[in-house]
């Protein structure tokens, strides 16, 4: 395809995406029954302010800036099966990062210390992992997540329920370009739209569709967060939640989740056994796609004399991670990231119940 035909081809989805009521599922609907999207802008007949899309494409034309969209084999492919989901991202940072294996962790705006410090020490552990951490960029749980997977050197993952060069809280925008920086910005909506009440649903759905699974660490009876968790059980995501006192307000939500049947958690662990096969399957198709080498890749951590020790210690019937920490004298939280990344290196398999075995091909040897 040529320069011109791409330049045609941009502007027709930034055109597109401005059409007023012309929602997702009738822009894909068009595209889809005309064959491509210049065929669906001539049949949508919209018409464009020639300013605000010269805008756009300037503002695409900046670095780490880009337009992802859902016919293209970058858009992430979680994602892309959810209902309803998004024709086009908006993307400030690595696109490459939507294809890592991601847990969402939301939660309340007005959470407690004990609230604040659980999302900080569930993000670490998931990050250590391997996992990247989705959230969207909210006051409370949400910055707390976002900072903590930061601080650990890990990427990160924020939804905006704003144009992509507009950040909600205005007081995050220190910690937008950190996320910009070190992981990904990501938005539906084109730059220059602003954060309005309706939009921020819209972003949960992106959030619990990105993610393998959902974590709540604290929420209210009315918190947007149980609309993210009510999407991630329709996608048939695995939603997580922490419980709390009965007389703290904050854990109601949680508790009313656990008993819809959301999974009661109590360390990063217990969500690593559960999203780690889907894991291993994204990041092999991760691998595929981007190779290794590639920079923003999913990349293991390197091995070490103890994952030898841990491959030992896996005989000929499965065990559990804590089996496996008596038999090798290490941590759960060790163990738990290392049989993720034997897993996706295919000398694992994750059985159910928590359970782990080598392959029959490794058992050989």
């Amino acid at each position: 395809m040529d320069i011109a035909t791409r330049r045609d081809e941009l502007e027709a989805w930034l055109i597109l995406l401005r059409a007023p009521g012309l929602g997702a599922s009738r822009l894909r609907e068009l595209i889809e029954r005309c064959g491509d999207v210049r065929g669906a802008l001539r049949a949508a007949q919209c018409s464009a302010d020639a300013k605000r899309i010269a805008d756009d494409l300037d503002w695409l034309a900046a670095p780490a800036h880009h337009l992802i969209v859902s016919g293209s084999e970058d858009f992430p492919p979680l994602l892309r099966d959810v209902p309803g989901a998004p024709v086009a991202l908006f993307v400030v940072g690595d696109p490459a990062l939507l294809w890592q294996p991601q847990v969402a962790i939301v939660g309340s705006r007005n959470a407690s210390h004990a609230g604040l410090d659980n999302a900080r020490n569930f993000a670490r552990a998931l990050c250590a992992a391997g996992f990247a951490i989705t959230s969207g960029l909210a006051e409370g749980i949400d910055a707390a997540a976002h900072a903590a997977a930061l601080d650990a050197g890990a990427p990160t993952i924020a939804v905006l329920g704003t144009g992509p060069d507009l950040i909600y809280p205005l007081r995050h925008r220190e910690l937008a370009a950190r996320v910009a920086a070190n992981g990904a910005l990501v938005s539906e909506f084109p730059p220059g739209v602003p954060g309005l009440p309706e939009h921020f649903p819209r972003r949960n759905r992106i959030i619990a569709g990105l993610a393998l699974g959902t974590l709540v660490v604290e929420a209210g009876l009315r918190s947007g967060s149980l609309i993210t968790a009510r999407n991630a059980s329709e996608h048939g995501r695995e939603v997580f939640a922490i419980p709390g006192s009965i007389h703290n307000p904050l854990a109601r939500g949680c508790h009313r989740l656990i008993r819809q049947g959301a999974t009661l958690v109590e360390m990063a662990e217990e969500i690593i056994d559960a999203v780690g096969p889907v894991a291993a399957r994204l990041g092999e198709s991760l691998r595929e796609r981007l190779d290794v080498a590639t920079p923003g890749a999913w990349a293991a951590p390197e091995r070490d004399g103890d994952y030898a020790a841990l491959l030992a210690a896996l005989g000929h019937e499965p065990a559990g991670v804590d089996v496996l920490a008596e038999r090798t004298a290490l941590p759960v939280a060790a163990l738990s990231s290392m049989l993720l990344v034997l897993e996706l290196e295919g000398e694992v398999v994750a059985e159910r119940g928590g359970l782990y075995s080598r392959r029959a091909a490794e058992r050989a040897r």
